[in-house]
């Protein structure tokens, strides 16, 4: 888990050829330009090698030159300085800054966001619902989602839109 301080850039994945190349899981494409510093396993190292697409990219870390050395960091997270994020557009948020808000509508709590999933339509914001039972899926479109407020740490959505009542 992160802290305020940092964004996860992705998960080392499963080694990529002989040279110490390996797949990102998870990735988030906008942190991870060649020549960026990332921390993974502990240590500082920088990108030496982007090639894939930003579903799936492959990357190649300084000091990380064979197989083995991929396959060592298997799972490790891949972490960012905030500082050194790029500038999202307005209506952009990172994934740290909507895990955990609370969603409301209108006022009325309706739960907590748990983590954001990928889908092939859309983005959309796993909440855990206060009264429990299952997981509410809000799609991140203008139709579902009001406002974000990510200082506040709340999200305001239109449960009619969802069908929820």
């Amino acid at each position: 888990m992160t802290n305020a301080g940092w964004l996860r850039a992705g998960r080392v994945g499963r080694p990529h050829g002989l040279d110490g190349s390996f797949h990102v899981l998870e990735p988030s494409p906008l942190l991870l330009d060649e020549g960026a510093p990332v921390v993974v396993g502990g240590r500082t190292l920088s990108i030496a090698r982007r090639a894939g697409d930003d579903r799936r990219p492959i990357v190649r870390l300084e000091g990380i030159d064979d197989r083995a050395g991929a396959e060592e960091l298997r799972g490790c997270e891949m972490l960012v300085e905030r500082v050194q994020a790029p500038e999202l557009a307005p209506d952009e948020w990172w994934v740290e800054e909507l895990e955990g808000c609370s969603v409301i509508d209108r006022g009325r709590p309706v739960g907590t966001v748990r983590r954001l999933l990928a889908l092939p339509s859309c983005e959309v914001l796993q909440v855990a619902r206060t009264a429990g039972g299952d997981d509410l899926l809000v799609p991140l479109v203008t139709d579902a989602v009001r406002a974000v407020d990510p200082d506040r740490r709340e999200i305001d959505v239109d449960l009619r839109f969802l069908g929820e009542s």
